[in-house]
């Protein structure tokens, strides 16, 4: 067999341990990604883009070595797509999250607005976006937590270290403070 690319990295991975265990698991691990992993990424890519495409098959992979071999034996590749297909989708739910917290500061754009209209409304979604940096870290952390994370204010709190209650105040604090930067521009004269 080739030597591996440096793309592939499971020998430093978790599954280093299981394999000492299972050798031709290592066998088998390496021919799933020899055969798979360019089909995968590609269909990952028309799901998720090529930015996130790479991750998602690394995260389908690191799955497959923390299954048993038996159930997925037979089925392989209908395996690796299934897994593939739900974390791409369950990437596209956690950005569709964000997108939804970012229509309450910013109302989504209306097809039948002028030309002018749409610069506009995309020049204030640039500027919410912009404006995380201006929070305080806490606020981001929660802020990416609930939107992009889809944590619930109680495993939020339970990660960051502050009180549920004091998670939906941060929240509110965050959106309000993203609402007044937006009328803050709204209300700027145009020159």
């Amino acid at each position: 067999m080739a030597a591996r690319s440096p793309k592939h990295s499971l020998h430093s991975s978790c599954c280093r341990d299981f394999f000492v265990s299972y050798p031709d698991r290592l066998q088998w691990i390496e021919e799933a990604l020899d055969q798979y992993e360019c089909r995968l990424l590609r269909y990952a890519q028309r799901i998720v883009g090529a930015d996130r495409a790479a991750d998602v098959v690394q995260e389908t992979f690191l799955r497959l070595c923390r299954t048993e071999h038996d159930p997925v034996n037979g089925s392989l590749a209908p395996w690796l797509y299934t897994v593939c297909r739900n974390l791409a989708l369950d990437c596209l739910r956690k950005e569709s999250r964000m997108s939804v917290a970012l229509e309450s500061v910013v109302p989504p754009v209306d097809q039948n607005q002028g030309h002018e209209e749409l610069v506009e409304q995309r020049d204030r979604v640039a500027f919410v976006l912009s404006q995380l940096d201006s929070l305080t870290d806490r606020q981001q952390e929660c802020v990416r937590l609930k939107f992009q994370e889809g944590l619930s204010y109680a495993e939020i709190a339970d990660v960051t270290g502050i009180s549920a209650s004091n998670v939906g105040f941060t929240l509110h604090t965050a959106m309000k403070k993203l609402r007044e930067k937006l009328t803050q521009i709204r209300t700027l004269p145009v020159e």
